[in-house]
């Protein structure tokens, strides 16, 4: 699948360096559920002043910070159980694991923890929820120390693991993404949007995928596989679905087609 590269990246894409910058580790979700058109996922649109991906629809998500490091209660799959499927140490997935249900939160305000193993938090739209989220996004304190302060665990059973990325060398910031999915939690819905993004929207994959097609929307390469490759599942099978894959790492290459350039995933025929 080649997706052409964006006009904001056009400047960067012209000057492949020949150092490329080392990937940071990253985690992002996408966060689906089921609509009226078939399933939907929550996209937001970084702000065109953002140095990374300016003015793409990204999943909820962002860079592992040292806090996420620390030992949180969670339910669900075991930091080893989460590296043998990211190909990862157990530390690195656990900080993984809790930077993608941190960033989540931050982002959109929908929060994968709760009381107990078997209860997921019903509503986070309160003042004091709001304020976390903005709290957290500054670094104020830890997503851990977050949970701990409310007494809830981190529900890791609600994620799937689902893909990994790794951003292009010509790009000057990179990212070593992996991808996890997890369907909508019952009650929750999103809150504002952070200064990050400057819209978000639920959307039918197949729409969103639409308006990628006709130049409406832009996409990197790991949001557009992702939303094709979720696009004919439901938000109660995403997990199954999950389970079910074989993660490796992906690196888009960038190509030339009649002067446009496209970045192109090396595992499927373009």
């Amino acid at each position: 699948m080649r997706i052409p590269v964006p006009d904001s990246l056009r400047e960067h894409a012209a000057k492949v360096a020949g150092n490329p910058a080392t990937p940071r580790p990253a985690a992002t979700i996408v966060l689906v559920r089921d609509g009226a058109d078939g399933i939907e996922a929550y996209l937001m649109r970084r702000q065109s002043t953002m140095a990374f991906a300016p003015g793409v629809y990204v999943f909820p998500g962002g860079k592992v910070q040292e806090s996420d490091a620390a030992p949180v209660d969670w339910v669900g799959p075991s930091a080893e159980e989460w590296g043998e499927r990211f190909g990862c140490d157990p530390e690195t997935a656990r900080a993984l694991v809790v930077a993608a249900v941190r960033e989540t939160f931050e982002e959109s305000g929908i929060l994968l923890a709760g009381p107990d193993a078997d209860t997921v938090v019903g509503d986070t739209s309160s003042s004091e929820m709001q304020a976390a989220r903005v709290a957290l996004e500054n670094g104020e304190y830890g997503f851990a120390q977050f949970l701990a302060e409310r007494s809830l665990v981190l529900r890791a059973d609600l994620l799937g693991a689902w893909s990994h990325w790794i951003t292009p060398e010509f790009e000057p910031r990179r990212y070593d993404t992996r991808f996890f999915v997890a369907a909508l939690p019952a009650g929750q819905v999103v809150g504002e949007l952070p200064g990050e993004s400057d819209k978000a929207a639920w959307m039918p994959l197949t729409t969103a995928l639409a308006a990628m097609k006709a130049g409406e929307a832009a996409m990197l390469p790991p949001t557009a596989i992702t939303c094709k490759e979720v696009s004919g599942l439901t938000a109660q099978g995403i997990l199954e679905a999950a389970a079910a894959r074989s993660i490796i790492p992906i690196e888009p290459k960038l190509v030339e087609v009649d002067g446009q350039l496209y970045l192109e995933n090396p595992l499927e025929d373009p």
